[in-house]
């Protein structure tokens, strides 16, 4: 299976899901969802059981996106901490939280037995570990929220890990499973109960009138009742763009000389956060390991992350080798709960999904829960809590949009002369760089076999400067995280067209 990155991930040794059709239905729909990722195979299956007539559309393909990348950790120890949640919202919020966590496990176990998932879901503990005094505080108050909210914590002196700790807690009933093998199986149900998938199907524009939404796409055009964002982020320019921040996360599974593994999801109180748990994979045993997050685009050298991440795990276990290693996207929401419902400054038949965090397997599953009951009711208990309309609408949105766009007003024209370029710009092989040249700004990547390849480096959305990903090899954009491939071809949004190709000669 393809990937939104260069690096593969554990989970991608799978066939590439083979949709039953390649083309939009000529029939109205009564719900159309963009993304073919947990959130979007999700809530098409929950729509399509209730009774709607639906259609998912994927610009890639499913599991292209950060389902694809993600660390699959099932818990209800959320990112933000229900303590946080509390202070921010109120007990009342940190309840509902704990309550949609651990009703989206229920229902992603409830699927692998409905439909008999082969997807290595198995039940676990997690646990929290402290290093010092000051996490330790920290942890008494996780503790103490964690109660609040009826989760099953403790305290315990027994973590299954050598990482060192000087106090741990333990939650009981969280869960791990294949993220792919789940969804891909999700997807063939959702077929076979009547819903159609489209790959390579990339949205472009939608139009409303009387209720009706008509949905352009790269392979036509449909109309439909109601319009469903599972992007990650949605597309286009949008408040809820910023309000969210994104980040790169990395991961890397290996394979240890003892039998070490263990049966746990263990998570530190560091800043940024490590994170361990283990997989087996077509009868292979893998230590997952995870975090050296940092905001997307604001890291110089992206491949050092996953050496810190090795180093970090090798104080501490017996590797043999490191079988895979990746990196994977997500956002960060301003206030610390995710966007479901309607998106904002769109008619009221258009929704989203966005904001999770490092809670994506989590919240991808509860938007599909929550989206369902209100298109089939108009309401949900979690609706007030987590509606994106609980943003107000900035008035100077236009100012920010003018000051995100840090760089290259000036399109290139023309065509640039490869020589040249070469005798100004000193690149190796595998090396990319944001240059000057005659005036001009050039993103500039030269290829293994020697090959340049330039482009504009302001990102379509609001025309921020894209930096390189080495470890990805792709253009990222600080900004709001709309990422391209090397040739500039859009890989995920919000932007929604490529980088702009700059016309090499070798004259």
């Amino acid at each position: 299976m393809k990937r939104d990155g260069f690096n593969v991930s554990l989970w991608q040794g799978r066939p590439a899901f083979i949709p039953k059709y390649d083309s939009l239905p000529s029939e109205r729909q009564d719900v159309v969802i963009v993304g073919g990722g947990i959130t979007g195979i999700s809530t098409a299956i929950q729509l399509q059981k209730a009774g709607k007539k639906c259609t998912l559309i994927e610009a890639q393909e499913i599991g292209f996106g950060t389902t694809g990348g993600t660390t699959a950790h099932l818990n209800t120890m959320m990112d933000t901490t229900y303590d946080e949640i509390k202070k921010k919202f109120n007990a009342e919020a940190a309840q509902k939280v704990a309550d949609i966590a651990q009703s989206a496990i229920t229902l992603i176990r409830s699927n692998v037995k409905e439909y008999g998932i082969d997807c290595a879901y198995s039940m676990r503990t997690g646990y929290l570990c402290a290093k010092d005094d000051t996490q330790a505080k920290m942890l008494d108050t996780i503790l103490e929220s964690c109660l609040e909210v009826k989760l099953p914590a403790q305290y315990t002196g027994d973590v299954p890990t050598p990482t060192p700790y000087v106090k741990a807690i333990s939650v009981k009933d969280q869960a791990q499973f294949h993220p792919l093998d789940y969804i891909l199986a999700l997807a063939q149900h959702f077929e076979a109960i009547g819903g159609r998938i489209v790959h390579d199907c990339r949205l472009t524009e939608f139009t409303e009138e009387n209720k009706l939404l008509t949905i352009k796409t790269s392979k036509g055009e449909v109309t439909a009742d109601a319009l469903i964002f599972a992007t990650h982020i949605p597309p286009g320019v949008n408040v809820l763009h910023f309000l969210c921040a994104p980040y790169r996360t990395y991961a890397v599974a290996v394979k240890l000389k003892n039998d070490n593994y263990p049966d746990a999801l263990v998570y530190d109180l560091d800043d940024p956060y490590h994170y361990f748990r283990t997989q087996e994979v077509d009868g292979e045993r893998y230590l997952i390991a995870g975090g050296e997050d940092h905001k997307t685009g604001h890291g110089e050298n992206t491949h050092e992350r996953f050496k810190c991440l090795e180093a970090y795990v090798r104080k501490y276990y017996d590797i043999d080798h490191v079988a895979y290693q990746w990196s994977s996207q997500y956002y960060e929401p301003a206030d610390g709960l995710p966007y479901i419902g309607h998106l904002p400054g769109n008619p009221e038949n258009v929704y989203v999904a966005t904001g999770f965090g490092g809670n994506g397997m989590i919240y991808g599953t509860a938007s599909a829960m929550i989206l369902t009951a209100l298109i089939t009711t108009g309401h949900s208990e979690y609706g007030d809590l987590f509606s994106p309309d609980r943003t107000k609408p900035m008035a100077s949105m236009g100012n920010v949009i003018k000051e995100g766009a840090a760089v290259t007003k000036d399109m290139i024209t023309g065509w640039l002369s490869i020589p040249k370029l070469e005798e100004a710009v000193e690149l190796a092989k595998g090396e990319a760089k944001v240059v000057k040249y005659e005036g001009k700004t050039i993103a500039l990547y030269k290829d293994n076999n020697g090959g340049l390849h330039a482009v504009n480096p302001a990102c379509p959305h609001i025309k921020c400067s894209v930096g390189w990903n080495n470890t990805e090899k792709s253009w990222d954009c600080p900004c709001h995280g709309s990422r391209f491939s090397y040739t500039g071809e859009l890989l995920t949004g919000p932007s929604t067209s490529d980088l702009d190709k700059i016309d090499l000669k070798a004259e």
